[in-house]
């Protein structure tokens, strides 16, 4: 059986997630594996048949997991300004750059972390186009913390990092306070736990709940988890898809 915790999985989050996989673990028993798996292909575990749990981003699963896998709880991460079990990305450029609005920034090097990103690209591409541009300088970097680099180093001059992202990098990553926020996305669905087709998906919610809950304030904090909502599928599929990526496989 194979069961990750990747979304928010870095070294100063790491203890506090395989504290809560031990929770999680002790409440489900039977065949649950004993550790979390890190390092491997995401799709793959996404895909398993033997996944028992996992969290993946809103984009991938409407575009290519729906039908694959089943809906456990969508995390409540108590963002600022978004209701339970949404979330929203943050515009960042570097603290001394002199542009103030996100048009000026249409053709400058937009770093994005994952093309199937919601927050790296699916809510950033669809904010501009709601303000009349779409983002053409695409630099792709295979994580919101190495977008957030990007820009600090100047190889980028702007990014969209989801909230609870940069919360982590704000709070762990010195180069970070070279950011300046210009602007947030509207909220949409927070990355849903999944979990395989044939397990038993309340269950799964009820130990992940009582997990959470298990927690004390101190690591709840840590790794920006606070409890569960129930979002429909709906809205998860109800989040347009923009146009992809002129050139996915270039990096910075």
């Amino acid at each position: 059986m194979i069961a990750s915790l990747p979304m928010y999985d870095r070294p100063e989050t790491a203890p506090i997630i395989d504290q809560l996989w031990s929770e999680i673990r002790t409440r489900l028993g039977g065949d649950a594996p004993a550790h979390l798996t890190r390092g491997a292909s995401l799709w793959d575990q996404w895909g398993s048949p033997d996944l028992v749990l996992s969290q993946t981003c809103g984009y991938p699963y409407r575009a290519r997991l729906r039908d694959r896998v089943q809906l456990v709880a969508t995390p409540d991460n108590r963002l600022p300004g978004c209701p339970p079990g949404h979330y929203n990305s943050v515009f960042v450029c570097r603290a001394d750059d002199p542009r103030m609005t996100l048009a000026e920034f249409a053709e400058a090097p937009f770093a994005f972390s994952e093309p199937l990103s919601q927050s790296g690209w699916g809510a950033p591409q669809n904010h501009a186009a709601d303000l009349g541009f779409a983002f053409s300088n695409d630099i792709y970097t295979s994580a919101h913390v190495q977008s957030a680099r990007a820009v600090t180093e100047g190889r980028a001059d702007i990014a969209c990092i989801d909230a609870l992202s940069l919360r982590l990098i704000l709070r762990h990553d010195p180069h970070a306070s070279a950011l300046r926020e210009i602007a947030r996305t509207r909220p949409t669905p927070a990355p849903p736990f999944i979990t395989g087709p044939s397990q038993d998906a309340g269950v799964i919610r009820a130990a992940l709940s009582g997990a959470i809950d298990a927690l004390t304030p101190e690591a709840q904090d840590t790794i920006g988890l606070f409890g569960l909502a129930d979002v429909p599928e709906a809205d998860y599929l109800g989040v347009p898809n923009p146009a992809p990526p002129s050139d996915p496989l270039s990096r910075v």
